[in-house]
């Protein structure tokens, strides 16, 4: 009977999540802390000052710079050929 008595005092001795987690008190706690932390990290690199919601926005800034920079050329070739079609007319 000695062992029954020793085995059912264990039984009664461990604690919520070492029964249905299989975890002591203290791994239990690290784990959801380290969770916990892992989440905030994610949330930083997804929504932070230097995140990818940034990068994406500042990729569309550069294709419409770029877009911006090709028109202002097209515009300035057609300035410079109505300047000088002027000034060849003004020399006459």
């Amino acid at each position: 009977m000695q062992k029954e008595e020793l085995y059912e005092e264990i039984d009664t001795q461990e604690s919520v999540t070492q029964k249905y987690l299989g975890l002591s008190l203290g791994k239990f706690f690290l784990l959801v802390t380290l969770i916990i932390l892992l989440g905030i990290y994610l949330g930083i690199i997804l929504y932070g000052t230097n995140s990818l919601e940034v990068l994406f926005g500042l990729q569309e800034y550069e294709d419409y710079l770029q877009n911006e920079v090709v028109r202002l050329k097209h515009e300035n070739a057609q300035l410079q050929r109505e300047y000088f079609e002027l000034k060849e007319i003004s020399a006459q």
